[in-house]
């Protein structure tokens, strides 16, 4: 991979649950993007692309050929009132972070949420990811609130700073 090589983003298929799932387990495993703390496998992954529905897209982002990184618009709350609200996820490549991969998978999930008719998004990330809160800035999120002491990752507590972006 070449970080000045153009980036394609494009609906994720069956083809891309392996990158998806070496990505989303790098960011289990650097303990920067999720509280989630159990590597995945690729079956889990496959049945969960598999399970999405048309409001829920999952795109992938490729440079070179390669799949770098992986971003999807989720169900915030089942409840018919927040129908219009998706939460948003965006996962890159170790090698790929910084080199506007996840700027492109942000910008195409903002412009899928205008598509389908969203009203807002919301999304959660770390205080001590400064650069991720950095880059959601640029494409217009905000600050709304910190949740205290969230979850438990290695056995210590984490906030969570939500962030919310207009459309």
């Amino acid at each position: 991979m070449i970080p000045h090589e153009p980036i394609s983003i494009r609906p994720a298929g069956e083809g891309d649950i392996s990158a998806i799932t070496r990505i989303y387990n790098q960011g289990i495993v650097d303990r920067v993007a999720t509280l989630e703390t159990a590597e995945r496998n690729e079956a889990e992954r496959q049945a969960w692309l598999g399970g999405r529905e048309a409001r829920h897209p999952v795109v992938v982002a490729a440079r070179g050929g390669a799949v770098v990184g992986w971003g999807s618009l989720n169900s915030f709350n089942p409840r018919p009132a927040y129908r219009h609200v998706a939460d948003i996820s965006v996962y890159v490549e170790r090698e790929a972070r910084g080199t506007g991969v996840g700027r492109a998978l942000l910008d195409r999930l903002v412009e899928a949420a205008r598509e389908i008719g969203y009203h807002k998004l919301v999304l959660a990330t770390f205080p001590f990811n400064p650069a991720g809160q950095a880059l959601y800035r640029r494409v217009g999120f905000r600050e709304v609130g910190t949740y205290r002491e969230q979850g438990e990752l290695d056995g210590e507590w984490v906030d969570v700073t939500m962030m919310e972006l207009l459309l």
